[in-house]
């Protein structure tokens, strides 16, 4: 799975005139590859990760996926691609509260057309995968830890075999101990996996390890 961004350009209107979110971004991220993006709050991460995702379109400019433009498909192709190729993880876990660990991910199963009679062994397949014992993938979100709670959320965005991962500040709700392993975690899965994971953070020293790093500065790639 190729990425590669090319002048990518969003623009939003306010009362006060045009916004630049992000202006003229390019950079490619190969197959397998651990990429960060840093930068300050109003940079631009969190618009770029959007589009990455197919959440949101751009003004102009391309991002292409195997060769496919993804900002060019329609409304249900986008859907398709999402459910298909990205798997999201999110700062706080977005978990559904009344469903086990093992339903939330068996949840992601069911909708990317995982067989009914496969989902249960799969989802605790990959729970076991991200270290969640058998007797915690039956608890729900709220008797888990946040270290568990986002191991779950990893789980599921691993679900259906994505071509990507996004992760949109993964320790942002950890400490510092705990998000070293839920790092080390993802940089393992990059490798076993053969995953691409792009990361948003503000940890500076987990984007010192990871096979890339990209930083944004008022919409605009400073470093790469």
């Amino acid at each position: 799975m190729s990425l590669t961004v090319t002048n990518l350009t969003k623009t939003f209107t306010t009362h006060g005139g045009e916004v630049h979110a992000l202006h003229d971004v390019s950079f490619s991220v190969k197959t397998g590859e651990f990429a960060s993006i840093i930068g300050k709050s109003g940079s631009g991460k969190s618009t770029l990760l959007s589009m990455l995702g197919a959440l949101d379109i751009p003004t102009s400019g391309q991002i292409e996926v195997d060769d496919v433009d993804i900002a060019k498909l329609s409304a249900h192709n986008q859907t398709a691609y999402r459910s298909k190729k990205i798997g999201f993880v999110f700062q706080h876990y977005n978990l559904i509260p009344n469903l086990s660990a093992l339903e939330n991910v068996m949840l992601a199963l069911e909708f990317g057309g995982a067989p009914s009679k496969d989902r249960k062994d799969r989802a605790a397949e990959l729970l076991a995968e991200v270290g969640l014992e058998p007797d915690q993938q039956k608890r729900k979100p709220s008797r888990l830890s946040g270290g568990q709670q986002q191991r779950v959320s990893i789980a599921r965005a691993l679900a259906n075999h994505p071509a990507v991962i996004l992760a949109d500040e993964p320790t942002g709700n950890l400490d510092s101990e705990t998000g070293k392993k839920i790092f080390d975690l993802l940089h393992n899965l990059s490798r076993s996996e053969n995953t691409t994971i792009i990361a948003v953070t503000h940890d500076l020293d987990i984007a010192g390890k990871t096979d890339r790093t990209f930083k944004l500065q008022d919409g605009k790639i400073v470093k790469a």
